[in-house]
């Protein structure tokens, strides 16, 4: 099965994405343009990665003493995306960028992430420049940014440490003023950089020139002490190799070395590592400890950093979408063509009759209406979040305000629904499969193995679950909250004649996500608020699916194509099947239920 048409139907018929074409800033663009930008990246896609998904997972990074050594396929691969333009994709024409929509660059990347996640695209490397012509010098967008646009520099995101893991507030790496603290090519104040990072994705390879590495890293005061909490947190732009004003390398290795790769469950034709800065291997200009660049003020790297946090957020929840839908094309492949078992009923048992597809079986059914409603609906909501970045970019400043808090709100749910039931949409695939499954000689393993990863990375799911019921749902009075709701109702009052019965059960799932969110908080502390903090962010994600769902499903009116018959069954299977589910997890919420909180560690 070909994804372009669920992919056309979103963009077109569904966001109406055309409509973009009247703002200045798109007003070069026509659905022509945006056709021919989806060819291109679905022809890489089917070419340049799909083929060798299987190969990057056997014949993994490794390092040889001097380098890190991928295979073939993946310089080939970095090389034709760099070239198609869509590292730069939605920057301004000045920066060598298409001035795209976001909301199309999102679609287009789809591709990528269901041909292969684990040869990745320039998900980190977008993120990283896109921080800098936000929060870098002009100077830093330059020589920096404009690189990483072009493909000439690639980029990562250096966050985690060993000891401190999720818990940026913990980080020790350690940055002091080098001389004076402003290099003389004026790039910055620069800084040395002594300290480990850990769970750095594309931290050390040879697909590019050099490699730009974002590090957050802590400013001692005058006493020497490093400044407790993230308030003391600032943010360097760290390269593998050193550069000049002139965007060229000086020939200078900067004090980064590669200490180990992470051998993973899945993802494994990307490298992840584990990086010394300053250690002395590589003593740069007289002195070890890595150079660094500040980007913004001093003690302003995290309010920084999630810039590009937010963005890798939303790539997840993306890569987690498509790994889901690679997972449901190839079990309905193999459900259409796989005999085994008789009808039910009378003469089922008859062994004398032909066999039938397994696809004829109600449970399959079951399972793959599951697997289309998670990783359609999952991605249905992808690209309505993208199409809200357009908004916060080229809408009127009240749109651009509404779209903001939209984001701030859904963001949790983009970055944690998908990672959460397109991976169950995975499992379910090699259930389906039967034994074969749980081969090698089907790719559904791999898919599962390689979802797994996100409910982990950018933030795990516990961490979504407090950024929402202890943040998100309660920033500005609730307003985003108030929001959303207000666009809930809407398309509930649209869907009443036709489906009655899906309007009211999502007015019902609002009403009690709006009554548990006041009981969660209501004289508590936040230890008792939040102890069950993810069963809110599934009982929320699943009213956000239920939503997107039943706003797909009123566009369907008088279509009664196979596609359009097969999108309004996977609307009714969440409402019937899945949205029962949100009374459950919201009652253990509005209860304060402490089973979990209150046991001692003993009992376990």
């Amino acid at each position: 099965m070909s994804l372009r048409p669920t992919v056309d139907f979103l963009l077109h018929d569904w966001l109406k994405v055309d409509t973009l074409q009247s703002r200045e800033r798109f007003a070069d663009h026509s659905r022509e343009t945006f056709d021919a930008v989806l060819d291109t990246c679905e022809r890489i896609a089917r070419e340049k990665y799909a083929p060798f998904n299987r190969l990057v997972d056997t014949q993994e990074p490794h390092f040889d003493g001097e380098k890190v050594i991928l295979p073939q396929a993946t310089h080939d691969a970095y090389k034709a995306y760099a070239e198609s333009g869509m590292l730069s994709a939605a920057q301004d024409y000045e920066f060598g960028g298409m001035q795209l929509p976001y909301t199309v660059e999102a679609a287009a990347n789809a591709f990528f992430a269901m041909a292969s996640v684990s040869i990745g695209s320039g998900m980190l490397t977008s993120g990283n420049a896109n921080l800098l012509m936000v929060h870098g010098t002009d100077l830093q967008k330059q020589v920096f940014a404009a690189n990483e646009f072009n493909g000439r520099f690639s980029g990562t995101m250096c966050l985690s440490e060993p000891q401190a893991g999720s818990s940026l507030s913990d980080v020790t790496t350690r940055a002091t003023p080098d001389g004076e603290g402003f290099d003389a090519d004026a790039l910055g104040p620069r800084y040395r950089l002594k300290g480990n990072k850990m769970w750095i994705s594309s931290g050390e390879h040879e697909l590019s020139e050099n490699i730009i590495h974002l590090v957050l890293a802590k400013i001692p005061d005058a006493s020497g002490q490093l400044v407790p909490g993230v308030k003391g947190i600032s943010l360097f732009i760290v390269p593998k190799k050193m550069v000049g004003s002139d965007g060229q390398l000086t020939g200078e290795r900067n004090d980064v070395a590669l200490a180990g790769l992470n051998h993973k469950c899945g993802w494994r034709g990307t490298t992840n590592t584990l990086l010394n800065f300053g250690e002395g291997k590589y003593p740069v200009r007289g002195d070890s400890g890595a150079l660094g660049y500040l980007v913004g003020k001093p003690g302003e790297g995290l309010r920084c950093m999630f810039h590009m946090m937010n963005e890798a957020r939303i790539g997840v929840g993306m890569a987690a979408t498509m790994l889901g839908m690679a997972g449901y094309y190839a079990s309905l492949d193999y459900a259409k063509n796989r005999p085994q078992g008789r009808p039910t009923g009378a003469g089922g048992k008859d062994a004398s009759r032909p066999q039938v597809r397994i696809i004829e079986h109600a449970d399959i059914k079951r399972m793959l209406l599951a697997q289309k409603a998670y990783s359609e609906g999952a991605l249905a909501l992808a690209l309505y979040s993208a199409r809200l970045v357009d908004e916060q970019h080229t809408g009127t400043p009240e749109d651009a305000d509404v779209a903001r808090l939209l984001l701030e709100v859904l963001t949790p749910i983009v970055k944690s629904f998908p990672s959460e039931w397109c991976l169950e949409a995975n499992s379910l695939a090699i259930q389906i499969h039967g034994g074969y499954g749980y081969t090698r000689d089907f790719p559904v393993e791999q898919y599962w193995r390689d979802n797994r990863l996100n409910m982990i990375h950018e933030g795990t799911h516990g961490i979504q679950a407090m950024d929402l019921l202890g943040r998100k749902v309660l920033m500005e009075n609730g307003r985003g909250l108030q929001l959303l709701a207000e666009r809930m109702l809407a398309t509930a009052s649209n869907a009443e004649g036709s489906w009655g019965t899906e309007s009211a059960a999502l007015r019902d799932a609002l009403k009690q996500v709006g009554q548990t969110t006041q009981q969660a908080w209501d004289g508590a502390q936040p230890a008792q608020a939040l102890a069950n903090a993810v069963p809110y962010l599934q009982a929320f994600g699943h009213t956000v699916i239920a939503w997107i769902w039943l706003d797909v499903a009123t566009q369907l009116e008088g279509n009664n194509t196979p596609a359009a018959q097969g999108r309004r069954a996977a609307c009714r299977y969440f409402f019937r099947y899945e949205v029962p589910k949100i009374g459950a997890w919201l009652s253990v919420v509005a209860s304060r239920d402490s089973t979990c909180a209150d046991l001692p560690e003993e009992a376990f």
